[in-house]
């Protein structure tokens, strides 16, 4: 199956389960970074859209333990940074109809938290199809190593997602079940 028709399989069936309000554990996830010794002090995050799973309880959590949150913004050229924010900065909604960080504060994160359509167990993530994630962390990787993270709900975990030279792998993926790593 091509990825369309994978995307538009996996958007219907996260839609559908949209009603169970899947959570992911902060403080378990929190222990997994300090246990693996996965140090950092600024995270990428993303506002969740079209029922991704909801990364805010994380952010907040995380904020209480002193590490600087950012979103991303897209900009020109189909690219896409990622920008400091804090619970009460007022955020905006782009042409996608995402929601977006008012600051121009660019942060380079540590860590990133992507969010996704679909993934397999060897850390492939089919996104929403426009590269903009993909492209980010080219570019990143000339500034700095970061820690990919995925997060989905089990139900989106493929065989095998089909991938182009262009897809970049994720280091770990967290589901409200398992972490793949």
């Amino acid at each position: 199956m091509n990825k369309s028709k994978l995307r538009s399989r996996i958007l219907k069936l996260r839609k559908r389960n949209s009603f169970k309000k899947i959570k992911l554990n902060p403080d378990k996830i929190f222990r997994f970074f300090k246990k693996n010794k996965i140090n950092f002090k600024n995270i990428g995050g993303y506002y969740p859209y079209n029922y991704e799973i909801d990364d805010l309880d994380i952010l907040n959590f995380l904020r209480k333990k002193k590490i600087n949150i950012s979103l991303p913004k897209i900009r020109k050229n189909n690219q896409m940074d990622f920008f400091e924010w804090r619970n009460k900065d007022p955020l905006k909604i782009n042409k996608y109809g995402i929601v977006e960080p008012i600051s121009t504060k660019k942060i380079y994160p540590d860590v990133i938290f992507v969010p996704l359509v679909a993934y397999d167990n060897n850390l492939n993530r089919l996104g929403y199809g426009g590269g903009y994630y993909d492209r980010y962390l080219e570019n990143i990787a000339n500034i700095k190593n970061i820690l990919k993270i995925g997060l989905g709900f089990s139900y989106q975990e493929l065989e095998k997602i089909p991938v182009n030279d262009y897809d970049k792998k994720l280091d770990l993926i967290i589901t409200e079940k398992k972490i793949i790593q």
